[in-house]
Parts: structure tokens; C-alpha cells; sequence
């Protein structure tokens, strides 16, 4: 079947985007081909040498034996399940935001699109726990299955797929096939661009088939194992008096049958019949020694495997000092943010991307999708700090604000920075003192009072309360520049018609209150010269 290809290029495998093959479910379950849900249980019987066989051969590309083993320790070891679904869990249900690329407007609304479709649909939530799955057997594969409309691409489900349908590349095992092509019948044919969420989590440096939690765990599953099965043996007949059953030497085969069907019945009945010639004598159980050797492996393996899934034991073994619970819980939040971190990674690498890429276009720059537990943060104190940073001339972003402390986004078309209070929202300042006043005595007056409460000259103080207000001066000269920089493409436009600007910038404010100043100056330097001369 011919196929639309397109001219977008899949980042991760080269190659160009079929888009009719993005609409088609690609690696579902076949009855008769190599996807087939019936599976096997290595587990059962499982010894020593066999296990070994099961992770030599998944090392050489047959990992079915693995995966279907990683599947019984999940089912069949409670611990094992329990430490690794908390893992898991915790991932799964951490709060998802968008961080859009800038405070423009373009990357705004490309953020709002994948919030919307990609978070708000919950699209990406239902799926983050069987993304984890990769966690324990390595790797974890599901099928984006899209939606197409006339101007909107939009993922409606993220499949999880058994990962025995896949396999590694024999050349580079990094690079996963899917197992008998679309049809399932064929040989193994690369995943469409696009189209699939490939997991594969770093637990360890190495192939992606032995970084699995499984691998690690397999020989642990063993042993204890064998150590469950004899505990549970032993505990059978723990307490149990010891049945004898004795015959003459002239006894009968029938008879000896007999005999043994009545010792056993004794076990089970407590009620049995012999011939008069035959005897049976109960030998009570005398137990010596230890009986919890099983019971301490048992938790003992139960431990080191807390170890190796959460980082440590204080959070899922009684006992633990309150304190060393509380370092341990640190362990475990790490692993949390490592393991949200490469989730992300990957979701935002092929799911926001190629998202964004079939509606919008390649872009220069990505929205990121975030998985994390937002850090504590002391509101009062951070507004504080913020407010002492702008009133000292710097520049926040509102953005960043709104996020830590909750805000929802302004409308937009509004201003985009905190500025200081005289750049952004300059409070309206009282005219200056008329100098023709009582011959300029309200100013001199006011400048020489504040001069000798501080002991500074009195120039020096007008100086400085020139300087105080010198913003609202220079704002109708500068404005102008600050537009023809905004409405230029390149730096040498904006040289070109810099000379434009000389007959739109208004001086008169400036030029007024320099005179008003040089006036006051001159009266005040007067008026000192008079007080030393009297």
C-alpha cells in the first residue's frame, strides 16, 4: 500500500514522517503470527542452570524466556511486586506541567496546545505507569494511536505493548524492531517515526536488555525460592509426632501396602486399621536448635531487593529508628526525581516534539513537558527577595513569579516584566518649587537645612536630588529609541534610521529642569557666599 510520506524528519531514527501509517494500529496482537499474548512461565521449576540459559540467551537477542521470567517474579513474589510498584507509583502520579520555551507569544500558545491535548486530556497520565515498566525488565514500548482532523494531529491513547513483540538489533542492541512487521507473519521491520514511546531506563550503564531491575533480582527470586519451598515443607510436618509402623518378617507385599496407608492416615485422619500381627508406635517430635533459618534468608532477601528497587530499607521494613527512616526517605525522593526526569526526557522527545512538529511545523525551540513534586517553597520570603532585586534595578520575568507562587497567566498583550516602580508605573511627582518664589528661597532654604542636618555641601545636596528623579527626565527621549530597536530585524537598520529619532524626542522636560537647576544652583552658591561674608 502506497504511503504519504511527508518532509519531516524523525529525529531519533532519520527518517521521513508516513502519515498514513500514523493513523493505523501497527504492532497489536496477532492470533497466528509472533504476537501472541499466550506466554510461558520459566518460572515453574526454575534451577539454577536454567536461569543462567534464560539470561545468557537474552544477552544474545532472545529475551522472550527473560521477560516472561520478569513477569512471574512480578506475580509470584509479593515484596518484589510491592517495592516496585511503589517505584512506579510514585512516578505515575507526580503533577505534569508545560513550561513553554519563552514569554513570547508564539511559545506561549504552542505551550497551551500540548497542556491541553497532551496533559489536560490525561493522555500522557494514564500511560506513565506502564511507561515505568521499564523500570523492572529494561525497556517498555507503546504505540501512539492518532487522530486526525482537518488542522490538528492529537494522540487519542498511548498502547502499552507486551515487550516480547520487540526485539534489539543484533548489530548494536539499542535499536528496537518490531517482531513479524505490521502483519506479524514477516520479519522483524523498524517502528514508524512517530508513532511508538520507547522507554528504556538507565538503572545501570550498559545494554538496554540487562538494565532491568529483573536481571539484578532473578537470582534472589531463586534462592528464596528454594528457601519459601523448604520453609513451607518443614512447616507441614512442624510438630508432627513421628509415625512408626512395624511388620513381621513373614509379611506379606498387601500387608505392607496396608501398613503404610495406615501410617498415613494417621497424619491426615488420625484414624487407621491394621491386622492384629502389625503395630504402629508414635514417636514424639523433639525439636532442637534454630527453626527460623528460613525465615531470617526470606528476609533477609527481602531486604537486599529493597536495597536495589528504592535506594534502601527504612521505608519498607518495621523497626527502622525514626531518623534513619527519614535519611532513607531522602534516598527514595531521589530516585523519584531520576526516575521523573528520564521519563520526561523521553516523553518529551517523542511525544511533545513530534506532536508539536505535525501541527506547528520544526521549531528552533521546545516547550518542555516537566514531571516533579514541586519544591517547598516560603512564598512570603521569596515575594521579599523579588521586591528587594527589582527595586535594586533588576528585571523578573512574571512567568517565573506566577509559577512558584500559583498565579494563573495574565491576558495577553500584557507587560511581561516586574520593573522598579519609577520605570514601569512612574508615581506622579509634585512640580518643582518655583525659583521667582520669595527670590528662590523655598529651594535654597530646603537644600541648606538638609545640608547641615547631614554635614554635605550644598551643591552636593541638590546634586543628589537631581540625580533621585532622573528617570522620568530622560523617558521621552529614550522611548523613542526603545521602539525603532523593537521595529528593526537587524542592528544595521536600526543604525540606518537612528538619525530619524532626532525630531521626535521631547527635551523640553530635561531641558527645564536643567535650567531650574543651574537657576537654584546659582542662588544657593549666592546665598552661601552671603552667610560666610555676614
Amino acid at each position: 500500500m502506497s504511503t504519504q510520506k511527508s518532509s519531516l524528519i524523525d529525529p531519533v531514527t532519520g527518517r521521513p514522517i508516513e502519515y498514513d501509517r500514523l493513523t493505523e494500529e501497527e504492532s497489536g496482537p496477532t492470533l497466528a503470527g509472533v504476537r501472541q499474548i499466550l506466554s510461558d512461565h520459566p518460572s515453574s521449576g526454575l534451577t539454577p542452570r536454567r536461569l543462567a540459559s534464560i539470561l545468557i540467551e537474552a544477552e544474545q537477542g532472545n529475551a522472550d524466556a527473560y521477560l516472561e521470567l520478569a513477569e512471574d517474579m512480578e506475580e509470584k513474589d509479593l515484596h518484589y511486586r510491592a517495592v516496585l510498584g511503589t517505584r512506579r507509583l510514585q512516578v505515575s502520579q507526580l503533577p505534569i506541567t508545560v513550561e513553554a520555551a519563552s514569554d513570547e507569544t508564539a511559545d506561549q500558545k504552542i505551550a497551551d496546545l500540548v497542556r491541553e491535548h497532551l496533559v489536560d486530556s490525561g493522555v500522557i497520565g494514564k500511560y506513565l505507569f506502564d511507561m515505568m515498566d521499564a523500570v523492572g525488565k529494561g525497556f517498555s514500548v507503546g504505540e501512539i494511536l492518532w487522530n486526525t482532523t482537518a488542522n490538528l494531529w492529537t494522540p487519542t491513547r498511548i498502547e502499552w505493548r507486551d515487550p516480547r513483540w520487540f526485539q534489539f538489533d543484533p548489530v548494536d542492541g539499542r535499536i528496537l524492531l518490531l517482531k513479524g512487521g505490521a502483519a506479524g507473519m514477516g520479519m522483524p521491520e523498524p517502528l514508524k517515526p512517530f508513532g511508538y514511546i520507547v522507554h528504556t531506563h538507565r538503572t545501570k550503564s550498559g545494554l538496554p536488555i540487562r538494565g532491568g531491575l529483573a536481571r539484578a533480582m532473578a537470582w534472589l527470586y531463586l534462592f528464596k525460592n528454594f528457601d519459601i519451598k523448604a520453609w513451607v515443607e518443614f512447616l507441614e510436618v512442624f510438630g508432627q509426632p513421628i509415625r512408626l509402623g512395624k511388620y513381621h518378617s513373614g509379611a506379606s507385599e498387601p500387608d505392607k501396602a496396608t501398613l503404610l496407608r495406615a501410617v498415613r492416615n494417621l497424619h491426615k485422619d488420625a484414624a487407621a486399621i491394621i491386622p492384629d500381627s502389625m503395630m504402629v508406635e508414635l514417636i514424639e517430635a523433639k525439636i532442637s536448635g534454630t527453626i527460623t533459618v528460613q525465615k531470617e534468608f526470606a528476609e533477609w532477601a527481602d531486604k537486599q531487593v529493597s536495597k536495589a528497587v528504592l535506594g534502601q530499607t527504612g521505608t519498607t521494613d518495621v523497626g527502622q529508628h525514626v531518623g534513619t527512616a527519614k535519611a532513607h526517605d531522602k534516598v527514595k525522593d531521589d530516585i523519584e526525581r531520576d526516575d521523573a526526569d528520564q521519563i520526561g526526557d523521553t516523553i518529551n522527545a517523542q511525544l511533545v516534539r513530534p506532536f508539536i512538529d505535525l501541527n506547528q511545523g520544526p521549531q528552533h525551540r521546545y516547550p518542555r513537558l516537566v514531571i516533579r513534586r514541586p519544591d517547598p517553597v516560603d512564598t512570603k520570603l521569596f515575594m521579599e527577595s523579588v521586591k528587594t532585586f527589582v527595586d535594586m534595578g533588576g528585571e523578573v520575568e512574571q512567568s517565573v513569579v506566577r509559577d512558584v507562587i500559583g498565579l494563573p497567566d495574565p491576558p495577553q498583550g500584557k507587560d511581561v516584566k516586574l520593573l522598579r516602580p519609577s520605570v514601569g508605573a512612574p508615581a506622579p511627582a509634585e512640580p518643582p518649587p518655583d525659583p521667582a518664589v520669595e527670590g528662590g528661597q523655598i529651594a535654597t532654604q530646603s537644600q541648606q537645612s538638609s545640608a547641615q542636618a547631614t554635614g554635605t555641601d550644598v551643591i552636593d545636596a541638590l546634586v543628589d536630588a537631581q540625580l533621585a528623579d532622573w528617570q522620568p527626565l530622560v523617558d521621552p527621549m529614550v522611548a523613542p529609541i526603545h521602539d525603532l530597536a523593537a521595529r528593526c530585524a537587524t542592528p544595521e537598520e536600526f543604525l540606518a534610521r537612528l538619525p530619524e529619532l532626532l525630531g521626535t524626542m521631547d527635551t523640553d522636560k530635561l531641558t527645564e529642569a536643567l535650567a531650574r537647576s543651574m537657576f537654584t544652583a546659582r542662588l544657593a552658591g549666592t546665598t552661601e557666599t552671603d552667610d560666610l561674608n555676614g
